[in-house]
């Protein structure tokens, strides 16, 4: 599949995939849009100080190196599992701007550790965050009652409906703890029907910028 590095209105650097039209990250802003919907919308609402995160859809590792900046700045303990069937390559990932955009010089290493470190291993990134990068058909994940939070940021419904399904959300609603949450960046009925059909409490949120809703689902 043709892909190519383009800039996000905020700055930020995505992936796009020519032939689906899709991006790994809003054209709107990746940045924005990661800090919106995963961060305001999801880490914020947790009084812990230790979380259990899980993310679908890995990618260029910009939700997981966010949740570090966040863990620092805020005294978090982070256990952090990303899924990811196709990982991104070295080539691409050199392209990618986030560490500037985000004026983290300090962490550069932190963002290079976490696509170095092996598949299924956990890595310790640093004292307050582990990593463990599973490299894995969402299909096949079969956690139970683990995390509190999901970050749900698959590729967008109209180039994978099969991942937007109750079949997928089912697995979901299993992987998290009672009063766990799942957001993400759709707002699309089918989806927000879906997650509702295996139990979730399901809540339409303002979007990131270029987007009017987001959801957020509560197990």
């Amino acid at each position: 599949m043709n892909r190519k590095i383009i800039i996000t209105d905020d700055g930020s650097t995505t992936i796009q995939l020519l032939d689906w039209d899709e991006q790994y990250h809003s054209k709107n802003g990746a940045i924005q849009e990661a800090k919106h919907v995963f961060i305001k919308q999801g880490l914020a609402q947790f009084k812990t100080k230790e979380i259990n995160i899980l993310e679908i859809g890995f990618g260029t590792g910009l939700n997981a190196f966010i949740t570090f900046l966040e863990a620092q700045k805020c005294n978090l303990k982070i256990n952090y599992v990303g899924v990811e069937a196709f990982p991104v390559q070295k080539n691409e990932l050199d392209k990618l701007n986030y560490v500037s955009k985000l004026n983290a010089e300090v962490y550069k290493e932190v963002f290079s550790l976490m696509h170095q470190s092996n598949w299924d291993e956990e890595q310790k990134i640093a004292t307050n965050f582990k990593l463990t990068k599973r490299k894995q058909q969402f299909e096949e994940i079969i956690d139970q009652n683990k995390y509190h939070l999901i970050y749900f940021d698959a590729f967008g419904a109209k180039v994978q409906p099969e991942l937007w399904t109750e079949v997928i959300f089912k697995k979901m609603y299993e992987s998290l703890k009672k009063g766990g949450i799942l957001v993400t960046y759709s707002a699309k009925g089918s989806v927000r029907r879906a997650m509702q059909s295996v139990g979730f409490v399901v809540e339409r949120l303002p979007g990131p910028p270029g987007k009017r809703e987001m959801l957020r689902a509560t197990k």
